[in-house]
């Protein structure tokens, strides 16, 4: 099929990591490709470009998202000068509307993809300005789509709350993608390579904020380092750094305790391979974490809390251990519980290796059913 990949990504994270994947797997599945949006560029993993970040900081919230809004003007006329294509498969953001104008005027079905309510995110987050206006964009957007993709089932009840009918809705995961892992070297020399000599590593990967509560990770090494002969390697970076290096100092764990700052997407599963227990400890409730899948594919025993998105994956005590994130204690009597048992490990990691399998978790997959979902409505 021809596909028209529309998106308004500025930075390379896992924003570009999912589209990126995706239009390699539709491109493998021997579709053509256009895609309109910025390009990556010289942009290095984990950076932004500079000149929006710029803008963003200078100008006023309501102009900067009237000038979001402005963008659809350049990004229409490119959409019409591309490719005829079967469907338009948009990344959904806030103010983008270029992809429904476009869809309209060439009579093309669109397929929405949602990672979260960009609505709500923004307004918690970054301070938005436009309440009323950036509300209407969303249910609008939503609405407009002739299906929406959100990541979970938990984000897919809130686009429901929006008004789109639920069998306008498929429910799509992130995935991963098997060939990126082809290569990798066993635990102990991926151990060895990062200077690691302790008995049992805990992992994370990506760029760790507050919210991610890895502090109870590192006072966790203080309290039972010695017992298990532990290790805690972050394998990203992020905002937190700092105070997470302070907190290891204090505790007396800074030894104990390494941040490789941002890898490469390439370069990610041999770190990731020197885990004994990979970690996901906090989590946006709708979100589908890309490093779930990745965790999983490698054999990892996972540590997660038990939210209603991560149970969309995972089943306690058969391809995880899922804490209640609500209660005090649970996640250090999840690891307390894995580090004391070998065994346990061992078949975790098993099983979720099995389940990315019988789930058939990956990007090729994701690709085939949105290209059934296009075929259906260009038929």
């Amino acid at each position: 099929m021809r596909i028209l990949v529309h998106h308004r990504i500025a930075s390379r994270d896992g924003q570009a990591v999912h589209l990126e994947e995706l239009i390699d797997a539709m491109r493998a599945e021997g579709h053509e490709v256009a895609i309109v949006g910025p390009s990556f560029g010289n942009v290095s993993f984990g950076g932004a470009r500079g000149f929006v970040e710029l803008i963003k900081r200078l100008l006023p919230a309501s102009l900067y998202e009237m000038l979001e809004f402005g963008y659809n003007i350049p990004a229409y006329f490119r959409l019409a000068r591309a490719i005829r294509p079967d469907f338009i498969y948009e990344r959904f953001n806030l103010f983008l509307f270029a992809g429904i104008w476009a869809k309209k005027r060439f009579r093309l079905p669109l397929l929405l993809e949602v990672n979260g309510p960009l609505f709500e995110e923004r307004a918690k987050n970054d301070g938005l300005a436009l309440h009323g206006f950036a509300r209407y964009c969303q249910r609008k957007l939503w609405n407009a789509a002739d299906y929406v993709l959100p990541v979970t089932g938990v984000l897919a009840a809130i686009v429901r709350g929006y008004g789109v009918p639920a069998d306008r809705i498929a429910i799509i995961p992130n995935g991963i993608n098997p060939e990126r892992f082809a290569a990798i070297p066993p635990i102990d020399a991926a151990k060895a390579a990062l200077g690691i000599k302790a008995r049992l590593v805990l992992g994370f990967t990506g760029f760790v904020r507050e919210w991610h509560a890895l502090d109870r990770v590192i006072d966790f090494v203080a309290d039972q380092g010695d017992r298990f002969d532990l290790h805690f390697l972050l394998v990203g970076d992020g905002p937190a750094r700092e105070s997470l290096l302070a907190r290891a100092a204090a505790r007396g764990v800074a030894q104990k305790f390494t941040i490789t700052g941002v890898v490469g997407r390439d370069d990610v599963a041999r770190y990731v391979v020197a885990f004994d227990i990979a970690l996901q400890v906090g989590v946006t409730e709708y979100a589908s974490p890309l490093k779930l899948f990745e965790y999983m594919y490698l054999a990892r025993a996972i540590v997660a809390p038990a939210s209603d998105n991560i149970r969309e994956i995972l089943t306690d005590g058969m391809d995880a251990l899922l804490f209640d994130p609500t209660r005090d204690g649970a996640l250090q009597a999840a690891l307390l519980r894995l580090c004391a048992d070998d065994a346990l490990r061992g078949r975790l990691a098993q099983q979720a290796r099995a389940t990315v399998e019988r789930k058939s978790l990956t990007w090729r997959t994701n690709a085939q059913r949105v290209a059934e979902l296009g075929a259906r409505l260009a038929r």
